[in-house]
């Protein structure tokens, strides 16, 4: 796993083609006890051999017995530990995600603190008041560039923790598909004929699988909140509405060595955290968008199952390292189908149009005021294309990997429209979804701005006032030709 797990380092330059990061090849980690042959899953798919009750199912110690592979290196003062994880992990009966593991987790991370040594610290009045005047700044600078009104009513300094708890309930919303998925999936790994009588081994199984998210949310969560600098980072609403956000010891890492001032960086950042917030308040449909294409591309990942029997036959509690690397061996893999490739470029289209657009729009409020604006833009640009929190992210959690290049194509057609409709028109496109353009679009953004388009406003007037005016009232109208 990269020093940089989420991508925040800067690369040296820009990859042309903005597509970093292909997945590995899932036959690189080795086959499990799915290659034995005949049964697909091996004769004892867990290595549950040999245990209390299981009859015939004999085995041997070692890899057949997860019990002597979990506790047999333990001296026994470490034995009463390794059984309270154990048992946490076996008496969770939640959802898909044992989301208090994962903050449990979260927590732990950021208490560790990052790779430079630096550690989490409470947020200093000091710190909060450069925080609400550079988000004050940034609204009166916003209110010049874009017909969308101030979103944010107040604006707050997060640490590190802080930024984990708000958080969390967001990455349920966006977690909790793909994993009930992989709750469904762990019945099916084993045999058949284990189906009938295995019903306590299946609770086990997804009790091990909320687990096994847990974990790997929670150090995915930790790893970003050590490095994200808002609320808004991976271009979707993680915090609570209408509250600007951000993480004052995270800005300082940040702007450490690019030769800008420290109070330019703050702004330009709280600049971009403000934009994000104007769009999510005042473009009502736009959360469920993006949450919705999140879930739709979720819908059409598939699990594979013979590396989910390989990570559970291998589960070791006091190793939850390996936990981690389990859901991060290609477990997931994308429906190769039409409707699986149109789910991925709306999910791609919307997040590189909600970037694009806060990019187009920070710029221009930012170019004739902020001497190091242009070297700002280009560094969170490249951020991006490297492998930023929102494509590591998903790559990580749903088996997504975002296609960053979209961000300049989107940033390029939203500046068009400025040019060419002004800023009214240009915003006024986020009315309705249908208004918005696509992938296609942002391929031809010449051909998509100078093309003429339906006021859904008026439309949707029209139709409203169509229903009224077919309501009956007083029962007029019943029994009439």
């Amino acid at each position: 796993m990269s020093d940089t797990p989420f991508g925040f380092g800067l690369p040296p330059e820009e990859p042309e083609d903005g597509d970093e990061g292909k997945k590995k090849d899932p036959a690189g980690g080795g086959q499990g006890s799915g290659g034995q042959g005949g049964n697909p899953f091996g004769a004892n798919p867990f290595g549950f051999g040999g245990l209390p009750g299981m009859g015939g199912m004999s085995g041997q110690g070692g890899a057949d017995n997860p019990f002597a592979a979990m506790f047999g290196s333990l001296n026994p003062n470490d034995l009463g530990a390794a059984f309270q994880q154990l048992g946490q992990m076996l008496s969770y009966e939640g959802g898909p995600v044992n989301w208090d593991m994962a903050k449990q987790i979260a927590r732990q991370v950021v208490a560790q603190g990052t790779a430079d040594g630096t550690k989490d610290a409470s947020v200093g009045p000091a710190e909060k008041s450069a925080v609400e005047e550079a988000v004050r700044l940034a609204d009166l600078w916003l209110d010049q560039v874009t017909s969308l009104p101030s979103g944010a009513n107040t604006a707050v300094a997060w640490s590190r923790a802080e930024w984990v708890e708000a958080t969390l309930p967001a990455w349920q919303q966006l977690v909790d598909p793909v994993a009930e998925r992989v709750g469904a999936a762990m019945g099916d790994v084993l045999p058949e004929e284990m189906q009938a009588m295995a019903g306590p081994l299946i609770g086990m199984m997804r009790s091990m699988g909320g687990a096994m998210f847990g974990q790997q949310i929670g150090q995915a969560v930790g790893a970003l909140a050590g490095e994200v600098v808002g609320s808004t980072d991976v271009g979707l609403p993680l915090g609570p509405a209408n509250r600007a956000a951000l993480l004052p010891l995270n800005i300082e890492a940040f702007g450490k060595d690019l030769g800008v001032p420290s109070d330019e960086v703050r702004l330009y950042l709280a600049l971009r955290e403000a934009a994000h917030q104007r769009l999510f308040a005042h473009v009502p449909w736009l959360r469920a968008h993006l949450f919705g294409a999140v879930e739709g591309y979720a819908r059409g990942i598939k699990v594979d199952t013979s590396k989910l029997e390989e990570a559970v036959g291998q589960l070791d509690p006091t190793h939850p390292e390996q936990l981690q690397e389990a859901l991060q061996q290609g477990m997931f893999q994308p429906e190769d189908t039409p409707q699986q490739k149109a789910a991925l470029a709306r999910l791609e289209t919307a997040l590189a149009l909600v970037e694009g657009w806060v990019d187009a729009v920070v710029h221009e409020a930012a170019k004739s005021r902020l001497t190091s604006a242009d070297a700002l833009r280009e560094t969170l640009r490249r951020r991006r294309a490297s492998g930023g929190p929102a494509e590591q992210t998903f790559a990580t959690l749903i088996g997504l990997e975002l296609r960053p290049r979209r961000l300049r194509d989107a940033a390029r057609l939203w500046a068009s429209l400025t040019d060419a409709r002004g800023v009214d028109g240009r915003d006024g496109l986020w009315e309705h979804p249908d208004m918005l353009p696509t992938a296609t679009d942002l391929d031809d953004p010449d051909g998509f701005v100078h093309r003429e388009h339906l006021d859904f406003s008026e439309l949707d007037k029209m139709l409203g006032e169509a229903a009224k005016g077919d309501t009956p009232e007083d029962g007029a109208g019943d029994g009439k030709e």
